[in-house]
């Protein structure tokens, strides 16, 4: 289906200029949009002798590329490598050569785990920058690593105290345990483990969500002795220059994480008052929820962000739920729109007005600063189409320059199809609804079907919110119709992880951020 409207007469809704007006004269009337034609303004020429205020512009929030932050993230691995060499004595004997290696990894997987706890500081710059969804990947692929190194670490370091006193592994590890230093490294590499091993996919879709929370934040504690045992060890040992650097970048990460993930969240709360004033049934197992605070416009939430979001209700406090706003910002009022998929977003039916509501954020990066082309090519799926409709309504484009592609398995599972249909016929933009069963025998995201819907493809940037499997076969076949990949704009929509939190984790229902 496609809604068009006629611009024709030069002007976009609420009265700017469109792409054909004229430009009007300096000394004529103002031009009357349809909307206004019951209203009669007054015209008041400009004085010559008088130039009007204008309104600060508040600057671009700061944004960190991805490539930027990898490359201040490979810089400090190289510059650990580094201190390593600084230190190394050169020797042929294999006690030397486990312990040198030993001091490597340490330093490394001490790094490592720095990294992994900045990625979730949730620094404003960064998650603007390289998205949640992004981040969460890196710091799944970067757990791993740094787990492999901590093993490393304490192997080399067993087999070089062996080696070195004559006796066997056994032993040497009885023997190291009378540390006080290394005992508490070796309890903090268990604490990492059992992370690791709780956040492992099939792990994780049988841990319900607040014990996955509560066993993740021993990442702190195993951080906290990693760094004890570091300063206390020998892989420090080029001099006090290089423990103060160690301790200063341990104190900057430490606080980043106090600040965004505590005060900043803290004072946020106290400032808006967050409150819940309408929950709106929106279709079978969807509603939106309105909320309602002073000063939102501060947040500067962007269409394409989330918030992370608790009610403070019964058996719904406890955790924090990661939605798009659903549109704009405007008049200190917030919206979400949910589809219950599992306990926790099935409470979110029968919250009532007057529900204090924490939220963190705003967080991601699929936002208008990521375009880079004309034309905008809106792709979602499912309730994927929350973070889409706040875009549809807000990315500039005339007629024609913008497309909003919905899949849903039938007219049923359409979402907010009013707004969207109204949304499209005040703006000149097209929507399509792409219906069938995802089994079915024609395919409408195959690349020939989009081309046949979207002409000048390749020229358009794409975003794309859906399903996992959706996403990444709707991302395929873009690249096939001659979509770069640097044009699209991609985040899933996790459904695996948005069933029963008894058996998964149900914090990431429209999103990928981890807690």
């Amino acid at each position: 289906m496609t809604i068009q409207a006629d611009l024709s007469d030069g002007y976009a809704p609420g009265g700017a200029p469109g792409p054909g007006a004229p430009p009007p004269g300096p000394a004529e009337p103002p031009s009357t949009h349809p909307l206004y034609s019951r209203l009669t303004p007054r015209y008041v020429p400009p004085r010559p002798d008088y130039a009007p205020r204008r309104a600060p512009v508040p600057a671009p929030p700061l944004r960190l590329s991805p490539m930027a932050l990898l490359r201040v993230l490979g810089l400090g691995a190289v510059a650990i490598v580094g201190l390593w060499l600084a230190q190394a004595e050169p020797s042929v004997r294999l006690d030397a050569l486990f312990a040198t290696l030993a001091h490597l990894t340490g330093l490394l997987a001490g790094y490592g785990i720095l990294v992994m706890l900045l990625l979730m500081a949730r620094v404003p710059a960064v998650e603007h920058g390289v998205g949640a969804d992004r981040l969460a990947r890196w710091h799944a692929l970067g757990g791993r690593h740094v787990l492999t190194l901590c093993c490393a670490h304490t192997v080399f370091a067993l087999c070089g105290y062996a080696v070195h006193t004559g006796t066997d592994v056994l032993d040497a590890t009885v023997d190291l345990m009378g540390y006080p230093g290394l005992a508490a490294a070796a309890v903090g590499t268990a604490l990492l483990a059992a992370v690791g091993v709780t956040s492992a996919r099939t792990a994780r879709r049988r841990v319900r969500q607040e014990t996955w929370r509560a066993v993740h934040l021993l990442t702190y504690v195993g951080a906290a002795l990693a760094f004890a045992h570091q300063l206390a060890g020998p892989d420090l040992a080029g001099g006090p220059l290089a423990v103060w650097l160690w301790t200063l970048l341990h104190t900057t990460v430490a606080t980043l994480l106090v600040w965004y993930r505590l005060v900043v969240p803290a004072r946020q709360a106290l400032r808006h008052g967050l409150r819940v004033t309408e929950v709106r049934v929106e279709g079978p197992d969807v509603v939106s929820v309105v909320m309602r605070g002073p000063g939102l416009d501060a947040l500067r939430a962007e269409p394409g962000q989330f918030f992370r979001w608790r009610f403070l209700h019964r058996r719904l406090w406890r955790t924090a739920l990661p939605f798009s706003l659903s549109a704009p910002v405007r008049d200190d009022t917030l919206r979400i729109t949910v589809k219950a998929c599992g306990d926790h977003t099935r409470r979110i039916r029968r919250l009532r007005p007057g529900v204090r509501v924490l939220a963190t954020g705003p967080f991601g990066a699929m936002t208008a600063h990521r375009r880079t082309r004309r034309k905008v090519l809106l792709l979602a799926g499912g309730v994927g189409i929350t973070p889409m409709r706040a875009l549809f309504e807000t990315l500039p484009g005339g007629p024609g320059g913008l497309t909003l592609l919905y899949r849903a398995g039938n007219a049923a599972q359409l979402v907010l199809r009013e707004e969207l249909e109204e949304i499209a016929a005040a703006r000149g933009a097209a929507l399509h609804y792409l219906l069938g069963p995802s089994d079915g025998p024609f395919d409408p995201l195959a690349p020939q079907a989009l081309r046949n819907l979207v002409p000048d493809l390749a020229l358009h940037d794409v975003y794309l919110c859906g399903p996992p499997g959706m996403s990444t076969a709707a991302a395929a076949a873009l690249e096939r119709a001659g979509v770069p990949a640097d044009s699209i704009h991609s985040r899933r929509e996790d459904r695996s992880r948005a069933r029963d939190p008894a058996r998964s984790s149900e914090s990431r229902p429209t999103q990928l951020p981890p807690p």
